[in-house]
């Protein structure tokens, strides 16, 4: 295993607490109602957690294996939140290992039990129906999310049933007959909500031309939630909503108390015990109303900014999708195979919506209680346009028809933060890209491709800190493979993990076995200031040493002021008077000077040790002058002489260039307008949409031979209900003629498939031929 340590951050926002609930204005964001969030930790990586992770007691290593041979490769590892279930997802099969129940052990060696996931659903001979994305549900240690090829997303519960799932969603993203590429109707990943209103209850889909579409509300049968959050969406849906005029705002927020009441029934009693701090959600599904898929979300943007926002778009499709809740800010990172990643912000609160009429099939026992649910999800093909609508006439609106706009039924729209590219090669099946939260830091995640492992930290939070600039994310390479071909994976696993010490361990294993960890820690352990310190004592030192010899030592001794007296000249030196002025001026002068020199002599056995410090100062940065002058003389006959390769290069590449003028197709003229874009749409066919189209085919496929098979029960066994229960209203069972006009459907979209390959052939060919004359 080998041990890294990360390369230099830089700070998170300022834990400045954000601003108090307010109306939105025309020219900034609406502002969303969310409790001020928790100061975060920010966190920079340094080498001294090295000591504490090694103080720490380590527990025996330990190897845990299924009890049977799983027959395909995992692809994907999930851990649920008491750490008692493990996923093992693969591309076409999912089974759970149970942890704590253990079949056998040997030695350091435990073979735990295993059980398969939706096996009837799911193929066994690797074909068809394709698992996309699993997932455990924050909220529930027992429920976890299956995303599948097919459209489908399904709810299992872990303590009932593993065979049928206890919800299932099925997408409809564009009505029928209203489909123009098959990359819209293709999901990719999807993410829980956070802990924030109705975001705790939602779930979002990422398709693969970008378009993000929510389910709301969707709650795990049987789940815990905290009752103050349910205490709040309940005040916010009467205060909000049951006293507005507007008539769809009133339905919507009774359809939503409706559905809060009958999930949560403690919100009818008034019981005067507080003790309570959790309330477990009930089995329950509208009969005559099903979830509406909203969306797709569309973005905040205005008229005159209408050509920039679509110049700034992702090319490609998308590949990954994560959410975050960052304060009072709701942020969607959507990743493209082109190796951008695209940062949107919710600029409105989500709410639940129900198709009225469409009903849902509900899987109940003896007693009445509901086992499972079933629904079609349709979109609202007039929410895009209602929303535009609604934006535009309410530009200059008050605070009350802002607050009436939560209920009026629309999916909330996207405030764009910022588009980062992270410069990867490019390749003709696109970059493999996968996003990962870090677990302490909200504002920061990690993008694991295969040129390695970055860092992304958001600055500009436009909901929790407004009064922040807009600056672009930071983008910090943790990990560089240097290989060329990110296409496929770096990683077979990544998590990140935050122990008890406010420390972050980065834990990945490559596809070739090895293991690396990186180890992150937080910013409230002191940083070393050994540089500020050494800096601050030699400016003390220069401070006090001002110079080798005081000035008045270098000025010299003052000489001694003489009387200017005239009987000195008529003395001779050989009179006794003579004599004795002359000893007494003699002993007057000894003194000074001796004095003088006293002081020079002190003077210089103080400053003996600053002479010798100074002059080997000054003799090492004179070798150093020397060596630099000595390595500058030796690399500039090297750079002489590739200035000189580099000339006769240039001349030769000026040669190529005007050989190259003469050839016939230089003088070919470029592809016009129209034929670009014609290029571009052929390019985005071959690249997406045919990959979307098989994809859609072999989905379609799988599920007609699922229900073509023989079944002991009626046809709605195979839609998840019970043998005996039949549908209450809305679509009935497929019939023989049904089938068999699905079945030449299909051999019909098959024929349409091959013409489309054979005319893109011949278009091909055209454009080759035309850009050789």
């Amino acid at each position: 295993m080998t041990r890294i340590t990360a390369p230099e951050l830089s700070p998170s926002p300022p834990d400045s607490p954000p601003p108090a609930r307010r109306s939105p204005a025309l020219a900034t964001p609406p502002s969303r109602r969310r409790p001020s969030p928790s100061p975060s930790l920010a966190l920079t990586p340094s080498s001294a957690s090295t000591s504490a992770t090694s103080s720490r007691p380590r527990p025996r290593p330990s190897m845990l294996m299924p009890e049977m041979d799983l027959g395909y490769e995992v692809t994907h590892i999930s851990l649920n939140t008491d750490v008692s279930s493990l996923l093992l997802a693969g591309s076409h099969n999912i089974n759970v290992l149970h942890v704590h129940e253990r079949v056998s052990e040997d030695g350091d060696t435990i073979i735990c039990r295993t059980a398969p996931v939706a096996s009837q659903i799911l193929p066994t001979n690797n074909d068809g129906i394709k698992v996309l994305q699993t997932s455990w549900h924050p909220f529930s240690s027992s429920h976890f999310g299956v995303l599948t090829s097919d459209a489908v997303f399904r709810l299992f519960d872990l303590s009932f049933d593993l065979e049928q799932p206890e919800q299932e969603f099925y997408l409809q993203p564009i009505l029928p007959g209203r489909c123009q590429n098959a990359s819209s109707i293709c999901p990719v990943a999807f993410s829980y909500g956070s802990d924030h209103l109705w975001d705790r209850f939602s779930v979002f889909i990422l398709f693969s031309d970008g378009s993000i579409f929510v389910l709301c509300p969707v709650v795990p049968f049987g789940c815990d939630y905290s009752k103050k959050h349910i205490e709040e969406i309940y005040e916010d849906v009467n205060t909000f909503g049951l006293k507005s005029s507007n008539p769809n705002v009133v339905t919507n927020s009774h359809l939503a108390i409706a559905w809060l009441e009958a999930t949560f029934p403690e919100l009818l009693r008034q019981s005067a015990d507080s003790s309570t701090l959790m309330s477990r959600a009930r089995a329950y599904a509208p009969v005559d109303d099903s979830l509406t898929l909203q969306g797709p979300l569309c973005r905040v943007c205005e008229e005159n900014n209408e050509l920039e926002g679509k110049s700034s778009s992702c090319e490609g499709k998308a590949v990954g999708f994560v959410y975050s809740s960052v304060g009072k800010d709701s942020v969607l990172v959507t990743a493209w195979g082109s190796g951008q990643l695209q940062i949107d912000a919710l600029a409105d609160e989500i709410q639940p919506q129900w198709s009225i009429g469409v009903p849902t099939r509900l899987d109940v026992d003896s007693h009445g209680r509901i086992k499972s649910v079933a629904m079609i999800c349709d979109s609202n093909p007039q929410d895009s346009s209602a929303l535009r609508s609604h934006r535009s006439s309410s530009m200059g609106s008050n605070v009350k028809s802002n607050t009436e706009a939560v209920w009026m039924g629309h999916s909330p729209p996207l405030l764009r933060l910022s588009i980062v590219d992270l410069a990867l090669p490019k390749t003709s099946n696109g970059s493999s890209l996968s996003l990962f939260l870090d677990p302490l830091v909200p504002e920061r995640f990690y993008c694991a491709h295969g040129g390695g492992l970055d860092m992304v930290t958001l600055h500009f939070l436009p909901f929790s800190y407004p009064e922040m600039a807009s600056t672009p994310p930071s983008v910090h390479p943790v990990l560089t493979t240097g290989n060329s071909d990110t296409s496929s994976p770096f990683l077979s696993g990544f998590v990140a993990i935050a122990d008890a010490y406010g420390h972050v361990q980065l834990v990945g294993i490559t596809y070739t076995g090895e293991c690396f960890v990186v180890e992150m820690k937080g910013w409230k352990e002191p940083t070393p200031l050994q540089l500020d310190i050494c800096s601050k004592d030699i400016k003390d030192v220069e401070s006090s040493t001002t110079g080798m010899i005081s000035k008045e030592l270098l000025a010299g001794p003052d000489p001694p002021i003489l009387p200017s007296s005239t009987s000195l000249r008529s003395l001779t030196p050989d009179s006794i008077e003579g004599k004795s002025t002359l000893h007494h001026y003699i002993k007057v002068f000894h003194e000074h000077y001796v004095e003088y020199g006293h002081k020079v002599f002190i003077e210089l056995k103080e400053h003996e040790d600053y002479v010798k410090t100074e002059i080997e100062d000054k003799q090492k940065r004179l070798q150093a002058v020397k060596q630099s002058l000595l390595s500058i003389e030796a690399k500039d006959e090297e750079i002489n002489r590739r200035v000189d390769r580099a000339s006769k290069v240039y001349d030769l590449l000026e040669k190529r260039i005007e050989s190259f003028k003469m050839l016939p197709a230089a003088n070919k003229k470029p592809l016009s307008q129209a034929e670009l874009e014609f290029k571009s749409q052929l390019d985005r066919f071959a690249d997406v949409e045919l990959d979307a189209l098989r994809t859609s085919i072999a989905a379609l496929s799988a599920r007609m031979k699922r229900f073509a098979q023989p079944s002991l029960g009626s046809g709605a066994a195979g839609a998840g209900m019970a043998p005996w229960q039949a549908p209450k209203a809305g679509r009935g069972h497929v019939s023989e003629s049904q089938m068999s006009l699905m079945k030449s459907s299909l051999e019909r979209l098959s024929l349409l498939n091959e013409e489309n390959n054979q005319k893109l052939r011949v278009i091909e060919t055209e454009l080759k031929n035309k850009e050789q004359q």
